[in-house]
């Protein structure tokens, strides 16, 4: 099946589906060869768009990213590349972190994404987020920070992660480039966007939402909601698919062109990511799941 493409902004595009490199090095082989056959995995179902962050793996995921890339440069012509800032760890590797805590200044945006090009061994990012609202921004210094990366060509487009309408109003204010996209929980366990107006600004502003923990962390596989859980295996035996690629589906189909970001370590499910794509739910099945996942009928 041809994957089709999202258009985050006039010249980026990017996949139906993301796969999300949170755990990329947490089943502790951060090998090339075996970043690689991950990230090919993907490629075969034309899942061309990786999800990163600086944070990521102890702030280990991007040079493992990276040096795979540096065995197989070829690889980097067929992806684009989302990685975020903001989020200062406690880690060995930052022995000055006090606390954990957000930077959102020009300084730090602008050291960090230097960074992120060097550890990855590329040009350009291809979107980068801000992590998580810093309550300390100076939207003016930020905003500026950002437009600038742009300008220079170090970065393609500008989105947030966990934001409020109200953070991305505030920031946008102070930017003359387009915020594209806002990565936020969304799955049938966490479904609170869709009626606590972070979907709905979305649509309003030509935001492409992003889901993280599409899932739910896993328990929508687990049974803790013995009626959805039924009703997902029910659709999967009907689709001939598993009940992961229905929960995905049902992202999928709102008309908001939400992106899933999928993660996971094992090749087995990877190759699986794009089966969520075969399938079409009606207004009344997509009706059907989101009243299990509420526990009740809607008013």
């Amino acid at each position: 099946m041809q994957m089709t493409r999202t258009q985050l902004t006039d010249e980026i595009d990017v996949s139906r589906l993301i796969y999300g490199m949170w755990r990329l090095i947490d089943d502790g082989d951060d090998s090339p060869k075996t970043v690689q056959a991950k990230l090919e995995a993907c490629l075969e179902q034309q899942i061309t768009t990786m999800d990163q962050a600086d944070i990521y793996g102890d702030y280990g995921s991007e040079a493992a990213f990276g040096k795979m890339l540096a065995q197989a440069p070829h690889l980097k012509d067929k992806i684009e590349i989302i990685t975020k800032c903001d989020i200062c760890l406690i880690s060995d590797k930052h022995p000055d972190h006090r606390v954990k805590f957000y930077d959102t200044s020009a300084e730090y945006i602008t050291a960090q994404v230097d960074n992120s090009l060097t550890l990855m061994g590329v040009e350009k990012i291809d979107v980068l987020l801000l992590h998580r609202p810093d309550l300390m921004m100076d939207h003016h210094d930020t905003g500026r920070a950002l437009d600038r990366l742009v300008e220079d060509g170090k970065v393609g487009g500008i989105g947030v992660s966990n934001f409020k309408p109200w953070d991305i109003s505030l920031l946008q204010s102070a930017m003359h480039t387009p915020i594209c996209t806002n990565q936020i929980e969304i799955s049938l366990s966490a479904h609170h966007a869709f009626t606590n107006g972070d979907i709905a600004f979305c649509q309003e502003h030509q935001i492409v939402p992003m889901a993280w923990s599409p899932l739910g962390g896993g328990t929508l596989m687990t049974g803790q909601n013995t009626e959805l859980s039924q009703m997902l295996n029910d659709m999967a035996t009907e689709f001939g698919t598993s009940p992961a690629a229905v929960a995905i589906a049902w992202l999928l189909a709102h008309p908001s062109g939400i992106l899933p970001v999928m993660g996971s370590n094992n090749l087995e499910r990877i190759a699986g990511f794009s089966d969520a794509l075969s399938i079409t739910l009606d207004r009344q099945s997509w009706y059907q799941l989101y009243t299990a996942a509420l526990g009740h009928e809607v008013p």
